[in-house]
């Protein structure tokens, strides 16, 4: 059974940094791309990041600021955020990249306030 288990979220000022990581397991982790991706209260669920036979890909919004990276040894994939902004708080999810498995994980929490 696909499990995915995010951590590392919390509250941070403006201007600070969070790294997230993400646990994975039922599933062939290193085959696969996968990407982090994040809902804000009252928008539907976007890709932020991603990580795919060695390449990553960002979303105009956080691109110079936010790195993906993963662990295929520990089937784990990892978020570094800097410069967060308030507009940058949602809860982030870790799943499959491009197709999404059905069941996510609970998510970490991220708020950037002052």
């Amino acid at each position: 059974q696909v499990q995915l288990v995010e951590s590392g979220g919390g509250l941070v000022q403006p201007g600070g940094s969070l790294r997230l990581s993400c646990a994975a397991s039922g599933f062939s982790f290193s085959i696969y791309g996968m990407g982090w991706y994040r809902q804000a209260p009252g928008k539907q669920r976007e890709l932020v990041a991603s990580i795919s036979g060695g390449r990553t890909n960002y979303a105009d919004s956080v691109k110079g600021r936010f790195t993906i990276s993963r662990d295929n040894a520990k089937n784990t994939v990892s978020l570094q955020m800097n410069s967060l902004k308030p507009e940058d708080t949602a809860v982030y999810y870790c799943n499959r990249f491009p197709i999404p498995y059905k069941n996510w994980g609970q998510g970490t929490q991220v708020t950037v306030s002052s």
